[in-house]
């Protein structure tokens, strides 16, 4: 059963949720971004070491606050790892009032219908008991979708709701995040399509069960209020999707409801170089920056 004490927070806080969960293919270039290059590293042992090193940095600095940072999705190799010589969910929690969400996909299978599902989740009891033992309080899983396809997004979406089935009988909260490219040639057309199969799926689920939505800014203002409004949906949050922070910002900003959870768009301006003093001032500016546009609408 979900943590009462989150789930208020999760549901009526204001503020918005960090990702920090670049995993594979997503690494190196945010290593590269801070300014680690491939060079200072040799395999994924040493990569994600790295990685987890920048995560705790930003973790672990006065600026990542639960006043503002209401959650943080983490990668499956954070969540195992430690800050401040406590279990990473521990120190979210407990120590920063930030609630731990788990990316759980492997990533994403071959395009079909102008889509990519999820690779196949064999193992994701085992992880999801895990999960729970070390207090993550919900999960995210990442489709993608490229074109206006129905049969495509049909699919995504009808994927995301079973394995949120499965989810939810671990009593975690799951977000489905069935991202539409900020590239497709036809996004307004993909996202309407997305909209109606997503309220088909909300509409079918069982007395009780609630889902978190994950979705990428919408070309057209307010275009998922009636999700945001569902009864099924404890929030809708918004990916960055490769804007720009100051362009994802403003986006979010023209959509009553949703708040950020945004990865690049948060710390991109991030360097290993800098004093902590000037990480920390840095980290703190793009946390008010994406706070307002979570909270202050147009």
């Amino acid at each position: 059963m979900a943590d009462e004490k989150m789930m208020a927070q999760i549901a009526e806080k204001r503020g918005f949720i960090a990702a920090l969960d670049q995993s594979g293919g997503s690494t190196p270039g945010a290593l590269r971004q801070y300014g680690i290059p491939d060079s200072a590293y040799s395999g994924d042992a040493e990569m994600f070491k790295l990685m987890h090193e920048m995560r705790v940095r930003i973790m672990t600095s006065p600026a990542f606050r639960g006043d503002k940072v209401i959650g943080a999705i983490l990668f499956e190799a954070t969540m195992d790892g430690e800050a401040h010589d406590r279990s990473v969910p521990t120190f979210l929690w407990e120590n920063r009032g930030i609630i731990p969400f788990l990316k759980v996909d492997r990533g994403l299978d071959a395009e079909k219908d102008g889509v990519h599902l999820m690779k196949p989740l064999s193992e994701l009891d085992a992880l999801l008991t895990r999960a729970v033992k070390l207090g993550i309080f919900g999960t995210k899983m990442r489709s993608f979708i490229k074109l206006a396809s129905k049969a495509g997004i049909s699919a995504i979406v009808a994927q995301q709701f079973e394995v949120a089935a499965q989810i939810a009988k671990h009593g975690l909260i799951p977000i489905l995040e069935p991202e539409v490219s900020i590239k497709s040639s036809d996004k307004p057309e993909a996202e309407a399509i997305l909209l109606s199969e997503l309220t088909k799926g909300l509409d079918g689920l069982p007395s009780g069960r609630q889902v978190m939505l994950k979705l990428t800014i919408p070309d057209v203002p307010d275009l998922y209020t009636q999700l945001i409004k569902h009864p099924r949906v404890i929030r809708v949050v918004a990916l960055s999707g490769g804007y720009q922070r100051s362009d994802a910002c403003a986006r979010l900003a023209a959509n009553r409801g949703m708040i950020a959870s945004f990865s690049r768009a948060l710390i991109d301006d991030l360097k290993i170089s800098m004093t902590d003093d000037t990480f920390d001032a840095v980290l703190e500016g793009a946390i008010d920056e994406i706070y307002r546009a979570s909270t202050i609408k147009v």
